[in-house]
């Protein structure tokens, strides 16, 4: 087990090379490339001060699990131990998992839990223990993590496939095909880091992985975004949802976050 904090116990090794910049940091541009986990996660717990206090603060823990995310990132990538490793993966397992959790629509529910009173947080629990299990798993056979990382996209990508489907408004449809282009572009910069390195070391760049944590970042947190939108649509009919961006709301290229008021405060507006 002391063997898995050893630096570079890890069998993997991204495309830059190592302690170039650092005698102390492995992989210095990969472990710096998540400073957006620190920096932005707690300006969105401001953001989305309304959105917990009608909707319940789970939101705020999605927000803090990213920064773990970010913290174990850099651990992995500073010392290329197997345990940053595995912790690197089980933080974003559970990122998605308490997503799943929290905002799973009750119309892509199994017939079998629909119209059930608390079918919807029966169903949810399984991702609970799904998350468990693979955790377990994973220490136990390391590569469980990875193969269980790739499967969880496809749900989450149908996921918001079905919420945008159904969606009329355009500020959410942008916001949904930004972040699907923006899941696209970090996972080209994630495949061609693993498997062209030897391309990109010869051009100057092998740094495609520190652009692959800014672009899943910046993915990840829209994407959250918009199933915290759907979730008040979809389960809360006396909450108004609506999609406003920081700092100035009529830019869409801002800071997407979701603002909530009570439907009576809604229709008093529009009078």
């Amino acid at each position: 087990m002391w063997s898995h904090l050893d630096r570079g116990s890890s069998p993997i090794d991204w495309c830059e090379e190592n302690y170039t910049f650092s005698p102390h940091i492995a992989e210095f541009i990969n472990t710096m490339s998540n400073f957006l986990f620190f920096i932005m996660p707690p300006f969105l717990m401001y953001l989305h001060r309304d959105y917990a206090r009608h909707c319940g603060q789970g939101i705020h823990f999605i927000w803090l699990l990213l920064m773990v995310v970010g913290a174990c990132s850099a651990y992995f990538h500073a010392t290329l131990s197997l345990l940053g490793q595995l912790l690197d993966e089980l933080a974003i397992l559970w990122v998605v998992m308490a997503c799943f959790w929290l905002w799973y629509p009750e119309s892509a529910l199994p017939a079998r839990w629909k119209g059930q009173p608390s079918g919807r947080r029966k169903f949810s629990n399984i991702f609970i223990v799904f998350a468990f299990v693979v955790s377990f798993l994973g220490f136990v056979q390391p590569a469980v993590n990875a193969f269980c990382l790739m499967l969880l996209l496809f749900p989450t990508l149908l996921l918001m496939g079905l919420q945008l489907k159904i969606e009329k408004d355009l500020r959410i449809l942008n916001l949904g095909q930004r972040s699907i282009g923006i899941i696209g572009l970090a996972l080209t910069a994630w495949v061609n880091d693993r498997f062209l390195c030897s391309y990109w070391a010869g051009v100057g760049f092998p740094y495609l992985h520190g652009v692959w944590h800014i672009l899943i970042f910046l993915s990840s947190y829209t994407s959250i975004v918009l199933f915290a939108y759907c979730d008040v649509v979809n389960h809360m009919p006396t909450k108004v949802p609506k999609l406003r961006y920081y700092p100035y709301n009529s830019c869409e290229l801002g800071i997407p976050y979701v603002f909530v008021m009570d439907k009576e405060e809604a229709s008093k507006e529009k009078i």
